[in-house]
């Protein structure tokens, strides 16, 4: 099976990013933090390449972990940066 191994930085950024993945018929989600200097831009554009392609999605978070998600398992990608103000949530 071959492996992704997701980020390989172009530009430096100094910010770490989230990768939130829903998972179809689960009620877990996958919660990664990829390593500092990750291009969000290249994670989005390693995510749809997966989905479209019907590969497996992999990422290495920022511990070195492999998170592989068969493609037609996803159910959503949430990706962000570790700031929670930029998050949108409902409730009380």
């Amino acid at each position: 099976m071959p492996v992704n191994p997701s980020v390989r930085t172009v530009r430096a950024y100094s910010d770490s990013v989230d990768v939130r993945i829903g998972v179809t018929f689960s009620a877990k989600e996958l919660d990664l933090e990829l390593p500092d200097g990750s291009d969000p831009d290249k994670v989005r554009a390693e995510v749809e390449a997966a989905i479209t392609g019907g590969a497996v999605l992999w990422l290495v978070d920022r511990r070195g972990r492999r998170v592989g998600v068969p493609s037609d398992k996803v159910a959503y990608v949430e990706l962000g940066g570790p700031d929670a103000s930029h998050r949108i949530g409902f409730g009380g």
